[in-house]
C-alpha cells in the first residue's frame, strides 16, 4: 500500500489539530473526509464562527461533515460511506465504538503527553503546574478507556523554566505533526510498534492525571510556595489565565487575571499575599521563598496590560490587599 491508497478520516477542531491536517494534505495523503464540531456562536457579538479545522479543511476543498451527535444515523451513513482504512484523531471529543472501531486498520489518537501519564482534557496545562521537566507527544490506538490504548511512538522534549501553556502547545503542535506521518508510514509499511501503556510505568508508580480545568483551579493560592504559585501561573498562561482577587477598605473587590510572571528567591519575614509596589513601575507579591513580580495582567472588563501600564491606570494600588484563599 502506498499513501494515495490508504483512505483517511481526520477528526479534530481547535489550532492544535490544524497543524497535523495540514502536514498531510501538503505531503498528499489521501484524506477523504474531516469531522470536525459544528459552527457555534461566540464571541461578544454571538457570531457564528467555524473551527480552526474546518477554516482549514475548506481552504483545500476537503469533504466536511459537522455531526451534532455521533450516533445520528445520516452521519453513520456518511462516514460509512468514506470507506476510511485509518481514522485519525486530534484534540477531539470522546467517540463511540461505533465511530472509532469503524476503519479497518483502526483509529488513532494523538495526545500531547507522554501517555500513560497526563491521560485527560488538559496535559499540556497540568505538566507545567505540576513543575514537570519534560513532556511529549504520543499516538496510540483508540479503546473504550480514554487515552488508554497501546501506544505506537512517543517523543520527548524538555519544558523550559520559561515555557507558558501558550509556547509548550505550540512546539508539541509541531512535534505531533512529524509524529502523525511517521506514525501514518509505519502503518501504510505494516511495521510498527504497539506497546502496552503499563511498561512505561515504573513498579508501584502512580499515573499522574491531566481532568480539564475549571475556574476554581485557576485561582492562585498565595499560601504555596514561590515555585508553585509560579508553575501554576505559566500553567494556565495565556487560556485560561490564573486569577486573583484584591479587595480595598471599602470592600469593593476586584479580579486580576495574571499571564506573566518573574521569581525573585529571597528570605524575608513577610506574610504571604501582601502587594509591594512603587505604583509606577513595579507590582509583587509575597510568597513563601521570595516575591512573585507581575509583568502582565488584566483587569476583569479591561484589556490585557504590562504592569507599567498597569499601574497608571490603577490609582492607590498600596492600599489594596489580595483577597486570600
Amino acid at each position: 500500500m502506498n499513501k494515495k491508497d490508504l483512505r483517511i478520516v481526520y477528526l479534530g477542531t481547535p489550532d492544535f489539530a490544524v497543524a497535523p491536517l495540514q502536514k498531510l494534505a501538503e505531503e498528499n495523503y489521501n484524506i477523504v473526509g474531516v469531522v470536525t464540531n459544528p459552527d457555534k456562536p461566540a464571541g461578544r457579538g454571538q457570531q457564528i464562527q467555524e473551527s480552526a479545522v474546518k477554516q482549514y479543511a475548506k481552504s483545500k476543498n476537503l469533504n466536511i461533515l459537522q455531526p451534532d451527535k455521533f450516533k445520528d444515523e445520516l452521519f453513520l451513513n456518511q462516514l460509512s460511506g468514506l470507506k476510511a482504512d485509518l481514522q485519525i484523531i486530534v484534540a477531539f471529543k470522546m467517540l463511540p465504538e461505533i465511530v472509532w472501531s469503524m476503519p479497518r486498520l483502526g483509529t488513532i489518537n494523538l495526545h500531547a503527553s507522554l501517555l500513560p501519564h497526563y491521560r485527560g482534557a488538559a496535559p499540556i496545562n497540568w505538566a507545567i503546574i505540576n513543575g514537570e521537566k519534560t513532556t511529549g507527544i504520543t499516538t496510540f490506538f483508540l479503546k473504550h478507556e480514554i487515552d488508554t490504548g497501546n501506544i505506537i511512538y512517543r517523543e520527548e522534549i524538555p519544558i523550559n523554566e520559561t515555557d507558558n501553556a501558550g509556547t509548550l502547545h505550540d512546539r508539541l503542535m509541531v512535534l505531533g505533526s512529524e509524529l502523525i506521518i511517521k506514525t501514518v508510514n509505519s502503518i501504510i509499511e505494516g511495521n510498527y510498534p504497539q506497546i502496552n501503556q503499563s511498561d512505561f510505568l515504573q513498579k508501584d508508580e502512580a499515573i499522574k492525571p491531566a481532568p480539564k480545568i475549571f475556574k476554581n483551579d485557576c485561582e492562585i493560592n498565595w499560601n504555596k510556595d514561590i515555585h508553585s504559585i509560579y508553575n501554576h501561573i505559566r500553567g494556565l498562561s495565556p487560556y485560561p489565565a490564573a486569577w486573583t482577587e484584591i479587595t480595598n477598605q471599602g470592600n469593593q473587590n476586584i479580579q486580576l487575571k495574571i499571564f506573566e510572571t518573574k521569581k525573585e528567591l529571597i528570605s524575608h519575614s513577610l506574610s504571604a499575599g501582601q502587594i509591594i509596589s512603587d505604583e509606577k513601575s513595579y507590582l509583587k507579591i509575597t510568597v513563601n521563598g521570595g516575591y512573585i513580580h507581575i509583568i502582565q495582567l488584566q483587569q476583569a472588563g479591561k484589556k490585557r496590560l504590562n504592569t507599567a501600564e498597569f499601574l497608571r491606570g490603577f490609582q492607590d494600588i498600596m492600599k489594596w490587599k489580595i483577597k486570600m484563599n
